[in-house]
């Protein structure tokens, strides 16, 4: 079979009544016209109702998935195309790669997301890898746990306006218009009688998310591939060093996401746990800038001042800058950070030393470093870059090049301007 096989679903989907009925605009091509070539996720043609296969890294369980959203592969070849649509947004501008781009292990490179309408989000995107096995969604939501959930948040909030929808109908009207797409959706939910619906949107946007799994870093196949040479010396003496009592890495960044709680098939439940870091310590009381108040923003409990979710560390090399907010902008500033027990701001309205935050989180302590052990700390952290996982095409843009909207302007790390 062909990389670029012609759609086989056309006539279920004509017998399911799609067709006009549903509200596509003229008749689909017949199947030996170009414009009918479908790119899928494995060179065939996603077969209705086919369960999806995962394709799990060593050492990697098999991620919890809700009983009301199975996986299936068609259905996650419906998310892929979804997740690169800027229909999503309010002006077609944006879509769900516009601030989660693979390349960047599906963040953005900026220190704080910049919304449809240039308005900046207080805290940035975060990492899509290995969300499928995240006990919490975002940065600071305890309750916030379903990716079908989540993603509404980016497409309809208006606290900061992020793509800016405003309703669903012009949304799901418009894909109901797009032949290629319907017919996508028809061959993920082939029990529905109108299939081009929001929440099967939703649940497609979710399954194909749950596929971003990374994990065939040096490390991993130093772990799990029984390649001993796939770390270098240096790489070696700084996982030694990372996993130590004396660093306490792996406290919070731990277990094969190199985060926080994780959940999976058959694991039990996990509650979400986030930390102050002493990245800010404003006043008397430990207080963080207003838009980053991290938990205490739900709880509005001031022990939880500037609690944050600890991120994942895999890819950390290309997710520059740290932190929620991106106020740190390299590695070396990072291990700094935590080596001192917090951030020390000298001057300016965040003016305050981090390390006698009475909110900080009573494990960080911070510890010394060599400069030739920091200098082996950053090169494991780099061995965590899963290359392959930045480029697998099971997880592009399916569109032809020629439809595709062009990359985003070049930004400044820290504050998202446009260069």
């Amino acid at each position: 079979m062909t990389r670029r096989a012609v759609l086989c679903v056309l006539g279920l989907a004509l017998a399911s009544g799609l067709a006009l009925a549903s509200g596509i605009s003229g008749d689909p091509p017949p199947r030996d016209d170009p414009r009918a070539e479908i790119h899928h996720r494995d060179g065939a043609p996603a077969a209705t109702g086919a369960p999806y296969r995962w394709h799990l890294p060593e050492g990697f369980p098999a991620p919890r998935v809700p009983t009301d959203n199975p996986m299936s592969a068609a259905k996650v070849e419906l998310g892929r195309w979804l997740f690169y649509d800027t229909r999503l947004s309010r002006d077609g501008s944006m879509s769900c790669a516009t601030c989660h781009r693979q390349d960047l292990a599906f963040t953005d490179g900026r220190g704080r997301a910049l919304g449809v309408t240039g308005e900046l989000h207080p805290r940035g995107a975060m990492s899509l890898a290995n969300v499928a096995y995240a006990v919490s969604l975002g940065w600071d939501d305890p309750d916030l746990d379903r990716l079908e959930d989540q993603l509404t948040t980016p497409i309809f909030g208006h606290d900061p306006v992020e793509m800016g929808l405003r309703s669903r109908e012009p949304l799901v009207d418009a894909l109901r218009g797009d032949w290629r797409v319907a017919l996508l959706f028809a061959a993920a939910f082939p029990a529905d009688p109108e299939p081009v619906t929001f929440e099967n949107l939703a649940f497609a946007l979710a399954s194909f998310q749950r596929t971003l799994i990374s994990g065939g870093s040096a490390f991993d196949r130093y772990m799990y591939g029984d390649d001993p040479a796939a770390l270098a010396p240096a790489e070696r003496r700084g996982m030694r060093l990372y996993f130590s009592r004396r660093l306490g890495c792996s406290e919070c960044h731990g277990r094969f996401t190199f985060s926080g709680p994780i959940q999976f098939e058959g694991s039990r439940d996990h509650l979400p746990l986030m930390h102050n870091t002493g990245l800010y310590n404003l006043g008397p009381k430990g207080a963080y800038p207003e838009d980053s108040w991290g938990l205490m923003r739900h709880t509005r409990r001031p022990q939880d001042m500037g609690k944050f979710k600890a991120p994942s560390l895999r890819n950390i090399e290309v997710t520059a800058p740290y932190m929620h907010d991106g106020s740190v902008e390299t590695l070396g500033e990072a291990i700094d950070h935590y080596a001192a027990g917090g951030r020390t701001i000298g001057s300016g309205p965040y003016a305050g030393r981090g390390a006698d935050s009475p909110r900080k989180s009573e494990d960080l302590t911070g510890f010394t470093l060599e400069p030739e052990e920091k200098a082996d700390l950053l090169a494991f952290l780099r061995a965590l870059t899963d290359h392959a996982f930045l480029e697998d095409p099971r997880f592009a843009d399916p569109r032809p090049t020629a439809e595709r909207s062009p990359q985003p302007p070049e930004v400044s790390p820290l504050n998202g301007g446009i260069h």
